[in-house]
């Protein structure tokens, strides 16, 4: 049945060095919501419309509880002011109102909450048994009494938030979406094994500020950081008792404090700003993987750490019956971003990390889980859009949907509005299956090569719209990739059940390492044939951190658990592998990466700003895009709608590109002959004559054993109309003379 508990005063001190007299709780105001220091002490505001009392928690130095009842409620906001209080201050929450399931209340006082506004947490959930606040067994509905502040991490209260400290716009790197390459990484696994950043910057904030850091990615040509979860998040109850803990940080605890395992210093709001300044001034971006689909409370048996303590009707998506949730992530719960505070909340924290901590952008996880209604339906105007839309900071910043989530309608690819940029799924799928050998439509590839206009092209969106991708922190590497017919989690503890099981990889012959000559130079052709088709089709590409070293994870497409070398990279081979290596180790594969983002740096034609239309008049006038077949022609509606990709040939014209430069003349660029030539056999491919070509010059062949001089090297011009031989396996790119 339902019961609410009376609000309890407990005496106590402040903290060490404090007055042990309880001040009074002055009324405060309701905004902003958190814990606010100002010159006098603290506001604080916590937003819970349905509770009937809300506890600050003070925690001395020692550790002793003073609990502070705030006196005033405004609009579903409980707010007060205590006097004396100030930065670093040690405290929580505890909420009080009805422990109903039955009509999705869950208040329990005895369990100590972080406040969803907190900009800083300490420390990490000792241990779960206490903080679930519910009986067991029959006695579900009843409300644990078992106080579970020993077992939980503490808030923080920040230093006075000034916006004259706010990151200006001047001091940003301003990348054009066009102009970007994304280098997806994680913060701790990026430099833990540095040999030249310091061991006690390794793994941490500043570890990925220092030169050497900064070095490699400035000499990729990286424009574009993007960090898995950097806010504050907690393992999952179950991977403890297996000795693991979660690592990729898709667990979220606080959605405005940076997680403080990364820091070195123990101020990680400092340090995660200091961060940014350097990033930026070596020209590089910050794009945050944000998670606000869901939080490390999990499902209706899970711990109350913060909103499900907070209010849960209000932040949660509830099933029909109020006890369940209904959960589209199938991460146990999912945030209801339909609800006016659970809106506010995400925005809020948006906007805090985009104008206090300096980032230019958001990757939002299972991004369709927030892009659905009240009903629960896909909504291009979901209220979480719209208010990001409306926002004059937020609709200014980079916004990438991972567009899709488990729910109805989920695989929303191609589905979110302008200015949403997507992570392309398919995309992903057509180059996977093509290098593979598995049978995809050539117009399947050619539309991938070409920006996805078949998804894209609509509402004003365009080529950067797309975010292409082979690999990503969630599956194989690209080492992996090829190496690898299936998954190898058992280090995961789950008996091999959990990760994708529809790799789309290809082993080459042999699972995983192996000595055989002939397999370690298929594989290692793949990988470079897979990277040059990133690197070299329309839109963003995303290059996944240590696919140029040769990263390898054994196999294991889950590695979410596995903070150790698993998932680090290695950084003691500087010829592009890792001691186990299973392609056998690549010296060009840096190389092949930077040259590719150089040429693609410097060639309009390569990172376009719209989308090829195949107009020109064919007979003098080349059109912005031709397609091949490998003996010259030009090709057909049959050939387009071929099943199996053999060789696939595209010329692209770079006179009079459909836009302008800042001089306001049409921009022209080189021409270029692409090949693809995924199958196993050498192909002679007969170079297009006029209006395509005068001549040709080879720029790249990624079959060569040597890549001397490119992209620069000189080559001997080829004449039109005759043939080259591609060998298997191959991209190979041309620069075709008007």
């Amino acid at each position: 049945m339902p019961i609410t508990k009376p609000l309890r005063r407990v005496p106590g001190r402040l903290r060490a060095g404090g007055s042990s007299r309880r001040p009074v709780v002055l009324p405060g105001s309701p905004a902003p919501l958190g814990a606010s220091a100002d010159a006098g002490g603290v506001n604080v505001a916590v937003a819970a419309p349905n509770a009937d009392g809300v506890e600050v928690c003070l925690f001395d130095a020692a550790g002793a509880e003073t609990r502070h009842p705030l006196p005033e409620r405004t609009g579903g906001v409980w707010h007060g002011y205590l006097p004396r209080i100030g930065p670093g201050q040690h405290y929580g929450l505890r909420v009080h109102g009805p422990y109903d399931p039955a009509r999705g209340l869950r208040f329990n006082p005895a369990k100590l909450l972080i406040d969803p506004y907190a900009r800083r947490i300490t420390g990490v959930v000792e241990d779960y048994a206490t903080t679930y606040a519910y009986r067991g067994g029959d006695d579900a509905d009843q409300p644990d009494p078992t106080d579970s502040a020993p077992a939980m991490p503490r808030c923080v209260v920040g230093e006075p938030e000034d916006p004259r400290d706010d990151v200006p716009a001047g001091e940003r790197p301003g990348t054009p979406w066009a102009d970007t390459i994304v280098y997806e990484l994680h913060v701790s696994g990026f430099t833990r094994t540095h040999p030249q950043i310091p061991r006690e910057l390794r793994g941490t904030y500043a570890g990925l500020a220092h030169p050497a850091a900064l070095d490699h990615l400035t000499a990729l040509g990286i424009t574009a950081v993007e960090l898995l979860p950097v806010h504050a998040f907690t393992s999952e109850p179950a991977l403890g008792p297996r000795g693991l803990a979660n690592y990729w940080g898709y667990n979220t605890l606080g959605f405005f404090a940076p997680h403080p395992g990364y820091a070195a210093s123990d101020d990680p709001v400092a340090e995660f700003r200091m961060m940014v300044r350097a990033l930026h001034r070596a020209g590089i971006e910050v794009i945050l993987d944000v998670v606000y689909n869901h939080t490390a409370e999990g499902g209706e048996g899970g711990p109350t750490l913060s909103l499900r303590g907070v209010d849960n009707a209000t932040y949660y998506r509830l099933a029909s019956d109020r006890r369940r949730y209904n959960d589209s992530t199938g991460c146990g719960n999912t945030l209801d971003t339909s609800s006016p505070h659970a809106v506010k909340l995400v925005c809020d924290s948006l906007r805090y990390w985009t104008t206090r901590m300096g980032v230019d952008g958001f990757r939002f996880d299972l991004a369709t889980a927030v892009a659905r209604d009240r009903a629960g339906a896909f909504d291009r105007a979901a209220p979480l859009l719209t208010a990001i839309h409306a926002d004059p900071v937020l609709s200014t910043v980079k916004l990438i949907a991972e567009p899709w989530d488990l729910g109805p309608d989920g695989y929303q690819v191609g589905g979110f509005p302008a200015p949403w940029a997507e992570w392309n799924g398919r995309y992903r799928d057509t180059v996977r299956d093509v290098w593979s050998g598995r049978a995809r439509e050539v117009a399947d590839l050619g539309n991938r090569l070409a920006g996805s206009s078949d998804l894209y092209d609509r509402n004003g969106r365009r080529p950067w719209s797309s975010v292409n991708f082979v690999t990503a922190h969630d599956g194989f590497t690209l080492a992996d990739l090829v190496s690898y017919d299936h998954k190898h989690n058992e280090a995961n503890g789950e008996d091999n059940r959990d990760g994708e099981n529809d790799n789309r990889s290809t082993n080459r012959g042999s699972e995983g390492p192996t000595d055989d000559p002939k397999i370690l130079a298929s594989r290692r052709r793949l990988r470079r044939a897979q990277l040059a088709t990133l690197l070299l089709s329309a839109g963003v590409p995303m290059l996944l951190a240590g696919d140029e070293l040769g990263r390898t994870q054994g196999g294991n497409n889950n590695a979410y658990c596995q903070d150790d070398p698993i998932s680090w990279l290695d950084w003691s081979r500087p010829d592009g592998s890792a001691p186990d290596d299973p392609t056998g180790g690549d010296p060009h594969l840096l190389k092949l990466v930077a040259g590719l983002i150089a040429l693609r740096r410097r060639s309009p034609v390569l990172h376009r700003r719209t989308f090829f239309r195949g107009t020109g008049a064919v007979e003098t006038v080349p059109a912005d895009i031709t397609w091949f077949r490998a003996d010259g022609a030009v090709m057909s509606e049959e050939d387009w709608h071929s099943s199996s990709v053999r060789t696939l040939v595209a010329h692209l014209s770079g006179r009079e590109l459909p836009w302008r430069g800042p001089d306001g003349r049409l921009v022209t660029d080189s021409s270029y002959l692409l090949i693809v030539h995924p199958s196993g056999h050498t192909a002679q491919v007969r170079l297009p004559g006029k209006p395509w070509a005068t001549s040709y010059r080879l720029i790249l062949d990624t079959a060569a054993d040597d890549l001397a001089g490119f992209p620069d090297g000189p080559a001997a011009p080829r004449r039109p109309g005759t043939e080259l031989a591609v060998a298997g396996r191959a991209v190979v790119l041309l620069s075709a003379a008007p």
